[in-house]
């Protein structure tokens, strides 16, 4: 997503009349709006265990599908939104959604398998290409000094995603018919469609980079790469950096457990599942709001934040992966079906908090870790679609492990764990090694001291707005992530 954005310089800088639908705000909005309909709706989809299946085998076959196409469009996105501009990639990211989730309502109903496939090539596609547009959206077109308010209307949008589609769940779920194994109703994928079919339209309300009216008058500027080759050229350098290979593995790791929605399926009813799918996300949420309150204390130096905060994260995946296992061999012995009435569901529950609680805290962390590398907007996008690659080939990996009904889930779980413990070292190589780039942009003139409200020269980002990038650049959602 190589897409660097500069600012006009102030020089003969004249302020013309704003109009509201090319206003930053505006923008914003039209972001945080497909965010919240596209894959905000998807991952309430997936908080329910399954996508809301009674078994989980087809679609964790359909979802790494999804990731598999979703990790190469993350990856190579950035020269086609380069040719055919922001807005309409950010359409063409949206028009899979609703496909995907009709397929799941075809095969909730009629018990077709083929279009659940064909909805999972459409999304991967369409998922990859949202990616690949809306991190230069969210980033380049507000004015610098608004960058982290804008970022965190972008945040909450994604995270009222799957909320509100947990509560449309547990609403349509919830009555004593519900209380046993099963699926959810196939009214609940009509209202899921019905929705994601606006994110498309709503995508193409986005302003062109050059049309977009700043409060302070400067203008956006989209400087693509001189030619693919130069592109995909930038991006095997940055794949190639030590420090990059040595975050390989803890890549992979961060949302490599999808044994999660399994879990789910296996030992919680309907409504239960609904619940969960609901309550769990304030729990994410909680574990990226005390994160990113560690890595923005002012009190301690950059370096010693992201120290802390790696054995932070490992502290809470020690707690998660142990209480995991005892409860699982438990569960192995005798297996439940949990309705929320049960006295053994907190329990249970607390399993799938305790993995999604740390492993929100480890990616927080991660965003944060490879934006203190650069202060140059170009490769923190650049790493960042690396970063989310890597994610999605794992979670592809992950759903492709869990296509199969393994005894009490050991097989699953034993993967999760070895991988964690070896990406433990070199992750924490990478940390010893770092030196964050921490060279603040100073004024020199009084002109110049307009920088934060973007009207002095072409610059990169400073430390502060490139921590608030790492902070604010996290999904909100259990176990799979878009």
């Amino acid at each position: 997503m190589s897409i660097p954005v500069e600012i006009e310089p102030s020089v003969g800088l004249t302020k013309e009349k704003r109009v509201w639908y090319h206003t930053t705000l505006f923008n914003a909005f039209v972001i945080g709006g497909v965010g919240f309909i596209a894959p905000g709706l998807w991952n309430a989809m997936s908080n329910l265990g399954a996508g809301g299946a009674q078994e989980p085998y087809l679609v964790n076959a359909a979802n790494a599908l999804v990731f598999g196409i979703m990790g190469f469009l993350c990856l190579f996105g950035a020269p086609l939104a380069n040719r055919i501009g922001l807005s309409w990639t950010l359409f063409l990211g949206a028009i899979g959604y609703p496909v995907y989730s009709g397929g799941l309502y075809t095969n909730n109903r009629y018990g077709n398998e083929w279009f659940v496939l064909v909805g999972a090539v459409a999304c991967g596609l369409s998922a990859g290409l949202f990616w690949a547009s809306e991190g230069a959206i969210a980033l380049g077109y507000p004015e610098p000094g608004k960058r982290g308010r804008y970022l965190n209307i972008w945040l909450w949008f994604r995270t009222g995603g799957p909320i509100v589609g947990g509560a449309i769940v547990l609403a349509l779920n919830n009555d004593a018919h519900a209380k046993a194994k099963g699926k959810v109703g196939y009214q609940t994928y009509l209202v899921f469609i019905a929705l994601q079919c606006v994110a498309a339209p709503l995508a193409l309300l986005l302003s062109p980079p050059e049309k977009v009216q700043r409060s302070d008058g400067s203008k956006v500027i989209i400087k693509a790469e001189t030619s693919v080759t130069g592109e995909l050229k930038a991006l095997w350098i940055a794949c190639k950096r030590k420090d990059i290979l040595l975050l390989l593995p803890i890549f992979w790791a961060v949302y490599f457990n999808q044994y999660s929605s399994n879990f789910q399926s296996y030992y919680f009813g309907v409504r239960a599942r609904a619940l969960i799918g609901f309550v769990g996300n304030f729990g994410s949420l909680l574990s990226s709001q005390l994160m990113s309150a560690l890595l923005d204390y002012k009190g301690l130096p950059v370096k010693k934040r992201i120290a802390v905060g790696y054995w932070y994260v490992v502290v809470w995946h020690v707690i998660a992966w142990t209480y995991g296992w005892v409860i699982q061999e438990k569960y192995t012995r005798n297996p439940p079906a949990y309705d929320w009435e049960d006295r053994g569901f907190v329990e249970a529950f607390f399993v799938l908090i305790l993995w999604d609680f740390a492993r929100q805290a480890l990616q927080n962390w991660l965003y944060y870790f490879v934006a203190s590398k650069t202060d140059n907007i170009s490769e923190l996008t650049r790493f960042s679609g690396i970063l989310r690659g890597q994610e999605s080939f794992a979670q592809a990996v992950s759903f492709g492990l869990n296509t199969q009904k393994w005894v009490g889930g050991r097989v699953p779980l034993a993967v999760n764990t070895i991988l964690l413990g070896l990406a433990a070292f070199p992750t924490w190589l990478a940390v010893r090694d770092h030196v964050p780039v921490e060279q603040d942009v100073k004024p020199i003139s009084d002109n110049d001291s307009h920088v934060e409200e973007g009207l002095a020269v072409p610059r990169s980002l400073d430390v502060d707005e490139k921590e608030k990038f790492a902070i604010e650049k996290t999904g909100v959602g259990n176990d799979a992530a878009m």
